[in-house]
């Protein structure tokens, strides 16, 4: 079973240089000491914080012109689904919830996992 993951998850991006920490804004009634975060804490900056720079050749940012090609910017994540897979039979304020496995992904190329859950007693399938 995975655990369920709660405000104040660490996160970290393949692409990224530091960890993040999830913010959750889905819904603020289902507990774990804090709240319980959906597959649709997915929104940039006001769910996912930066991870400090970004050393994807995707990123428009990273791009220079010649010689170097290429210098790591910040990172701004560019996100354009909700978390997957997410709990198949917890629903948190309707949204099914998130889980330690699940992952999301970066237009740039990135993947997004959960490092830490911010929790470990709470298990959802």
């Amino acid at each position: 079973m995975a655990v369920c993951v709660c405000m104040g998850a660490s996160m970290m991006c393949s692409f990224g240089t530091v960890p993040s920490t999830l913010i959750v804004n889905s819904q603020q009634t289902a507990l774990t000491g804090t709240p319980i975060a959906t597959i649709m804490d997915n929104k940039p900056i006001a769910n996912i914080p930066p991870f400090g720079m970004c050393n994807s050749v995707a990123n428009p940012a990273t791009k220079r012109p010649p010689p170097v090609f290429f210098t790591p910017a910040p990172c701004v994540p560019n996100i354009t689904a909700p978390w997957a897979p997410g709990s198949p039979t917890v629903l948190v304020g309707g949204k099914p919830a998130l889980n330690n496995t699940s992952k999301l992904i970066c237009a740039w190329g990135g993947v997004i996992q959960i490092v830490n859950p911010g929790q470990t007693q709470t298990m959802v399938p």
